[in-house]
């Protein structure tokens, strides 16, 4: 029988590119064998040494998680769909405990403001004193934090802390619509606060211009009601999941990539975490980046406005919070996909028996701390010294490997265009007798290219251009676009 596996956008390089992929058989691992069978490339992204599905990893058959060995045994009915899911790289307790008296008035003028509030019946005048006092601790005011931070304040929540260390860069504002053309080179945290304001006078704005650390964040944390996850990478999302469950905040999640979403609501007082979803992340390097993988501008307007809905409702108290519930938004292909969660008895931090009591080093958790064999240190060389070579030097190969649409933008003169995903079955282009410099845009996936021809056999020289075609852009020959 004949079922349609759902592959998601960060792992369709090593599946040709496909989103879908129909195949025949009878149990789900059955299906995910001869997947990696046809694709040999997303083996190892799907499966450990030791041939268990990894832990960032999860299956679907409907919406059920079947990720547990048995769960691979589980029948797939002709014309049903397996879903692969991997982490993509955004009424409180204190609010509840506030008695009624204890609620912040609303002047007239905030009545007129939120009149369209207090006339539905699910808020109404105490739920709108109940947004008054609640205080939300935003993480990020970039693509998920500008319309969070824009729908809460206008939504009259009393308190907003907002912590971000980052400038306004011009390829932000194609997305982060808090930040306008006049603030590019502003600090984050300036302009936003400034935007709130304007949205809002009522609300406080309480700034954080710092990055979140394990040093900082059990500092922070206890002072608000809800956390708001708006971060672009796993370690402070661990981060923000781990101080979350210590200080027994709820965690309004958001996640976004190229054209696909992720929402929920991790409350370990109330069910499952981030760790019970994802017990730890991706390789380094194997999720892009929004910056190398790209985003449609309103995906993130799409789920940072979701993330706002369910914070209103955490501090109403309302029912039907996306709680123990995983919503996977695709905006090419407008479909929205509930998923269930289960709280993970495991679960190192929010189970009955955690060993994690404390926060840890997310750097080194997440792989970005691991020690570099010297011979694996990659050679590299500047824009400068590339152009130098390029002049001195007729016999030098340069080769690019990003992907056509981004070569259509922009490009160093001579190059060779071969993609990250094709460039192992390509080695044979490669000539060793000649230098051979390697680039991307950033210099992330010209590095990733020269390991895996060094794997392959390549005995050739290979030298990786540092930041990429932007630093040749910057420091050559400013006529190549940057984007």
């Amino acid at each position: 029988m004949a079922v349609t596996i759902v592959i998601p956008t960060p792992l369709r390089q090593f599946a040709g590119g496909r989103s879908e992929i129909e195949i025949e058989a009878a149990t789900a691992g059955e299906a995910l064998e001869k997947l990696t069978a046809a694709h040999a490339e997303l083996k190892k992204h799907l499966y450990n040494d030791g041939g268990n599905l990894r832990n960032f990893v999860n299956v679907y058959v409907g919406d059920e998680d079947i990720r547990d060995l048995d769960g691979l045994e589980t029948a797939v009915s002709s014309g049903g769909e397996i879903l692969i899911v991997p982490s993509i790289a955004g009424g409180s307790p204190a609010a509840e405990a506030r008695a009624e008296k204890d609620l912040p008035n609303l002047g007239n003028d905030e009545i007129a403001r939120y009149s369209r509030h207090l006339i539905l019946p699910e808020v109404g005048l105490e739920g709108q004193r109940k947004l008054k006092a609640a205080r939300v601790l935003m993480i990020g005011t970039g693509g998920l934090g500008s319309p969070l931070g824009l729908y809460l304040a206008a939504a009259g929540v009393g308190t907003l802390g907002v912590v971000d260390f980052d400038v306004v860069d011009e390829s932000n504002l194609q997305r982060q619509i808090i930040h306008g053309t006049k603030d590019v080179g502003r600090p984050k945290i300036a302009s936003a606060r400034d935007r709130l304001r304007d949205i809002n006078p009522h609300t406080r704005i309480e700034a954080f211009e710092t990055r979140l650390t394990s040093e900082n964040a059990l500092e922070v944390f206890p002072e608000f009601d809800v956390v708001v996850d708006g971060t672009d990478n796993f370690p402070t999302r661990y981060l923000v999941n781990d101080a979350s469950v210590l200080t027994g905040k709820p965690n309004v999640y958001g996640s976004i990539f190229r054209f696909e979403g992720q929402a929920s609501v991790f409350w370990a007082a109330r069910g499952a975490c981030y760790r019970c979803l994802y017990p730890e992340p991706p390789p380094p390097g194997l999720v892009p980046s929004c910056a190398e993988g790209g985003v449609l501008g309103v995906l993130p307007g799409i789920v940072g406005t979701i993330q706002a809905n369910e914070v209103i409702k955490v501090i109403l108290g309302a029912e039907g919070i996306l709680l123990n519930r995983l919503l996977l938004f695709d905006a090419w292909k407008m479909r929205f996909r509930e998923l269930k969660l289960k709280k993970n008895p495991d679960c190192p931090i929010c189970g009955p028996h955690p060993t994690i009591k404390e926060l840890v080093d997310y750097e080194e958790f997440c792989g970005l701390k691991q020690p570099v064999k010297e011979e694996t240190v990659l050679e590299e060389i500047t824009a400068t010294e590339l152009r130098e070579l390029i002049e001195t030097n007729p016999e030098i190969q340069v080769i690019d490997v990003r992907e056509p649409h981004e070569y259509e933008i922009a490009r160093i003169p001579g190059t060779r265009l071969i993609p990250l995903a094709e460039v192992v079955g390509r080695a044979a282009e490669f000539d060793p007798s000649r230098t051979t410099v390697v680039h991307c845009k950033g210099g992330v996936r010209s590095a990733k290219a020269i390991r895996a021809l060094q794997e392959k056999g390549f005995t050739g020289r290979l030298i990786n251009l540092k930041g990429g075609i932007t630093a040749w852009s910057d420091e050559v020959d400013p006529a190549v676009p940057k984007y």
